[in-house]
Parts: structure tokens; C-alpha cells; sequence
């Protein structure tokens, strides 16, 4: 609204006493104050209300005035319940820094002044915004050129002063309006959401991160075509996007809310648009997988991604190797009143393995483009392509589908190419696992990467085989890759938890009894001579002791378990039970 307005409107019984060229000025907002300072609460565009409590003499205004005209506020209404007339010093200040003056005369109410203001301010920007928003409605509805959700988050800036981002359910930024949202505040919130969803708490969710509160939206699908159908929350809650406002929502009138619920059904629009770009490469992850669980000859499969190159590394140009991820969901009963086998946990592994394979240097709509997965019964699986370095041809004969490379990441485990277990994880699980809560849990396995059709059936078995491990461990979200299944801890998950119980307490019992009574240290000792091999001098270095005292240590926990530490057999025994407690 403008000054002009205030004026013309009675019941506010407020008088100009200058500023008449100054009345087309636009009030944003409202602000009541008595402080001899109040700029640390002004933005700019307000009409400050006082009641001249800090005016105690003809000096006082002009620094008053100087700090409101310095924070660009709309204008200054002072009230004449303290003093009676509002002192002329003040109307030569405002006049001097061009501000607009208003006398409010004693029988109004500063209140009075601010519910009206408010009511404007907030129906006007609502009603505009709303047929804005309407009109997008119709170009994102009719095709692409309603420009995609930054439109939207854009208006919210300009319209309602509100900066709002969309994020994945892993906190990744899908689309935002000026500054990109910091990636640990995006994971942050997304596990705020998450945990709340999971909670079934009433949307919006109200999150304070850093000192600063955000309101978040969930943005679901649209069921465009159909009636939506009633979903168990666990089937929707890893896949679905959110809008993250930078405000607090608590207090919002319901047309306010109702708004906001219609930008979330423009994005849902959008993020259908995207699921809908994804069918190519979801059918050729398909029919790849497909080829290659039936045992197809390598040189119908090397057919099938030579067709799938082009579409998965656009302008590349060269045929990439492949690695193989397998995911899967599980649900636990206890989570709800389905039962685990209903909630149809394959699409929403899809969904959850297409998101964290995005390549977080990859900005844009497009960041996804690469990601083919398809999905069988819970378990989803991404075919990852990775384009091979320029070399000498491979002689990997009719099924390869690129060259051999001896180039890796330089900053991988063990010098490998492509994509690692820990790092896919890494930036994820925090958020997944709020949205897991305590009945959900994922695991991914990760194989090698290959470059032939022949090589794609043993990486299939090889990522399901790493899936496995990770299921055998702890936690809600784990992963594991094929570089564990050569070493002897693939072999521990498996081992029956009575076994496991049985065999440590048998060899580690009596030594930790022994510690507790005299304090001697034996474990730290076992567990530091075999990190040394068996080598006196580095471990009595390690532990600061005499090689003598190593001696004595070492000879008491050899008569407390009947075993012999210079034998290989004994040693392993100790190692598998210290790995296993």
C-alpha cells in the first residue's frame, strides 16, 4: 500500500504535517518504537509509529529522524497522547531528510494503526502474487516455458519478501531464488523434515538451524491423471521433494498458508516433468538388466549399451565403462499398521539411488541425466556409466564396450575408478536415516567397474554380494564395496551371533577379568602386539613399556587362555575375536 492510502482512510485520524511530495512512497510493514535508536529493527519501507518517549529536547530529533530516513523507512506517524502537538523541531528534522510526517491524534490506537496496515500490506501482496502464481499455473500446466520452479521462488522473493529453496529428500538444492542454500544447512533441514514426517507431525514443519527459523513444505506428487491414492507415508517420504522458507509460519494467516500450498503444487508439476524425462533411461537400465539376469550372449548386451551411450553421456562421444549399484529398502512391521511386505519399497528405492548417485559438481535440472536404474521386487539398480580415458584400444574382443584403462581417481581407495560405498553415503545418511527412523532400513552395494557385456553379470552378483555385507552391519544406512569381499571381514557378518558370543568369551573373557581385578592391561596389550606383528621392540615402544614388562604381559595372557602367541593359528584366533567383540 501507499502513504496516500493512510490518509484516506478516517478511522486512522491521522494528520500530515509534511512530506506531500512523498506519498507515493510504498509501506511494506509496520513499527512501533520508543528507542532513541531503532535501526538494528528496521529493513526499510516501514511506517514507524512513537509516542515520542525518547524526545527529551529540541537536539533529540534530528539524530532520530537521520537514523529512520538512513534505513529507508516509509514515513513517521508520532502520537500526541505524551506531548500534546508534535514538536516543531521534529517536523523541521523530517522535513530536512524529506520524510514524511503524521500527527496521530490521542484517541487512536498505535494497535488500531498496525492491524490496518498489516491487513493491506499482507491482502495486497497475497492477491498479487495469487494471480501471478495463477498464471504460471497455466504455462508450467501448458509446457516448458513457464521457466521451472525458479520462477515461482523468484516471486516469492520479489512479491513476499520470503527466500525459499526446493531440496531433495537427501538436502541436495533442486532449484532457489538468489543465494544457493549452504550444503550442511540443506542437510540439516532435510533431516528436519524427514524426522518430522516420520513423526506425522502437521506440515509445515517449523526447523531453528544457526539462529535462524525456516518453515517446511512437503511437495508431493501430483497424481496427475488419477486420483491419488492413500499412501503409507513410508512409500513417499525418502522420494518427496520440500520447500524450505526462511520464516516462521506458525503465525500465518490461512490465506498466507494456502498460497504456499499452491507453489508447492507447481513444483510437484515440475519435479513430474523431471520423473517423466527419466522413463528413457530407467527403460534401458531395464532392458539392460533384464539381457543380463537371463544370460544373454555379451554381444546382444554390448548391442543394447551401445545404444544406451549415446542417451546416458550425451556429447561424449566414447563408450564409458560401467559400475553396477544395487539398493534396497526395508520395513520393519512394527513402523506402522501395513505390514512390511505391502509398502512397495522398490520405486522409493529407485527414487532414493537416482538421488544419491547425482553428481554433486553437476548443477542444474540436468544434474540426473547420467543415472540410469531400474528396479526388481525391493532391490533397485543403477547401471553408472564412466567414460573411459583416451587410450589404446582394449582387446576385450566382440562384448567389450569401451577400452580397458589403468586410470583411476586419484583420490579413490586403493587408486580405483568411479564411485566408492563410503563416499556415496557420506553427505546422505544423516537425513536418510531421520527419515528411516527406527523400522526402516537402506543398504547399498557397490561393484567394481567393469568395460565389457561380459564383465556386467559377474558386477551385478558382485554389487548384490556388497549389499549383503552392508546388511549385515549395523546401523540404518550402510554400504559396502567390492573391495571388502576379498578380505576377511566379509566373513565376520555371517558368522551366528551364539558363535561370535561364544568364541570371544572363550578367548577374551578371562583377560578381561584379569583387567579388571589388577588393572593390567592385558586387551590393549594382545591388541598392540598383534597391530605389531608380533614384533617386542616396536610394541614395547608403542606402549611405553620395558620389553621385559611386554614379556611378562605377554606370558600372562598366554597362561590365562591356554594359548600360544608365537603361533600363526593362535595369533588368528586372537585377531578374529578381538575383530568380533
Amino acid at each position: 500500500m501507499r502513504l496516500r492510502a493512510l490518509l484516506e482512510t478516517d478511522a486512522l485520524g491521522l494528520r500530515l504535517l509534511g512530506g506531500e511530495d512523498e506519498l507515493d512512497r510504498t509501506v511494506r510493514g509496520v513499527m512501533t518504537t520508543d528507542l532513541r535508536d531503532p535501526s538494528r529493527y528496521l529493513s526499510g519501507g516501514e511506517l514507524v509509529l512513537t509516542g515520542l518517549a525518547w524526545h527529551r529536547g529540541a537536539a533529540d530529533s534530528e539524530p532520530f529522524v537521520r537514523i529512520l530516513a538512513g534505513a529507508g523507512v516509509a514515513g513517521l506517524a508520532a502520537g500526541e497522547a505524551e506531548l500534546g502537538d508534535v514538536p516543531a523541531d521534529l517536523v523541521e528534522a523530517c522535513r530536512r531528510h524529506r520524510l514524511p510526517l503524521f500527527a496521530v491524534h490521542e484517541t487512536v490506537a498505535f494497535a488500531t494503526i498496525t492491524e490496518h496496515v498489516v491487513r493491506q500490506v499482507s491482502g495486497e501482496r497475497a492477491g498479487d502474487l495469487a494471480a501471478v502464481v495463477d498464471r504460471h499455473r497455466r504455462l508450467m500446466t501448458s509446457g516448458p516455458a513457464g521457466g521451472g520452479p525458479e520462477v515461482v521462488l523468484d516471486l516469492l522473493t520479489s512479491d513476499l519478501d520470503l527466500r525459499a529453496w526446493v531440496l531433495s529428500p537427501t538436502g541436495r538444492q533442486v532449484a532457489g531464488a538468489g543465494a544457493p542454500l549452504p550444503a550442511p544447512l540443506g542437510t540439516a533441514l532435510a533431516g528436519h523434515h524427514l524426522a518430522a514426517t516420520r513423526a506425522g507431525r502437521r506440515a509445515p514443519h517449523r526447523a531453528a538451524v544457526a539462529g535462524t527459523t525456516y518453515s517446511l513444505f512437503p511437495i508431493r506428487n501430483t497424481g496427475r491423471g488419477s486420483a491419488a491414492a492413500a499412501r503409507d507415508v513410508r512409500e513417499s517420504v525418502l522420494s518427496d521433494w520440500l520447500l524450505a522458507v526462511e520464516a516462521d509460519a506458525s503465525d500465518w494467516p490461512a490465506a498466507r498458508l494456502d498460497l504456499l500450498q499452491g507453489v508447492t503444487q507447481l513444483i510437484a508439476v515440475e519435479r513430474d516433468r523431471r520423473d517423466a524425462a527419466r522413463t528413457v533411461r530407467r527403460r534401458l537400465a531395464q532392458e539392460v538388466l533384464e539381457l543380463v539376469q537371463a544370460g544373454a550372449a555379451p554381444a546382444e548386451i554390448a548391442a543394447r549399451l551401445r545404444v544406451a551411450a549415446p542417451v546416458l553421456l550425451p556429447g561424449l562421444g566414447a563408450a564409458p565403462q560401467w559400475q553396477v549399484v544395487v539398493a534396497r529398502l526395508d520395513w520393519s512391521p512394527a513402523g506402522g499398521p501395513a505390514a512390511a511386505g505391502a509398502i512397495a519399497s522398490g520405486p522409493v528405492a529407485q527414487a532414493l539411488l537416482e538421488e544419491i548417485l547425482v553428481d554433486p559438481a553437476v548443477g542444474g535440472p540436468d544434474s540426473a541425466d547420467r543415472i540410469a536404474v531400474a528396479h526388481t521386487g525391493e532391490e533397485a539398480i543403477a547401471l553408472v556409466p564412466l567414460p573411459a580415458p583416451a587410450g589404446p584400444p582394449s582387446d576385450a574382443g566382440e562384448g567389450a564396450v569401451g577400452a580397458a584403462t589403468d586410470g583411476a581417481d586419484a583420490d579413490a581407495p586403493h587408486g580405483e575408478p568411479g564411485l566408492h560405498a563410503d563416499a556415496l553415503l557420506a553427505s546422505v545418511r544423516e537425513p536418510l536415516s531421520a527419515g528411516l527412523a527406527d523400522d526402516g532400513r537402506l543398504t547399498l552395494g557397490v561393484s567394481a567397474a567393469v568395460h565389457s557385456a561380459e564383465g556386467l553379470r559377474g558386477a551385478l552378483e558382485e554389487a548384490r554380494h556388497a549389499r549383503r555385507v552392508a546388511a549385515a552391519r549395523p546401523g540404518r544406512v550402510c554400504a559396502a564395496g567390492h573391495h571388502e569381499l576379498a578380505s576377511h571381514v566379509l566373513l565376520l557378518p555371517f558368522v551366528p551371533d551364539d558363535v561370535r558370543r561364544a568364541f570371544t568369551a572363550r578367548l577374551l573373557d578371562p583377560l578381561r577379568d584379569y583387567d579388571r581385578r589388577h588393572r593390567a592391561e592385558l586387551i590393549e596389550t594382545l591388541e598392540a602386539f598383534l597391530d605389531c606383528d608380533g614384533s617386542w621392540t616396536r610394541c614395547a615402544a608403542r606402549l611405553h613399556l620395558h620389553v621385559n614388562t611386554l614379556r611378562y604381559r605377554v606370558g600372562r595372557i598366554e597362561q590365562l587362555t591356554g594359548r600360544d602367541l608365537a603361533r600363526l593359528e593362535d595369533k588368528l584366533d586372537f585377531f578374529l575375536a578381538l575383530r568380533m567383540s
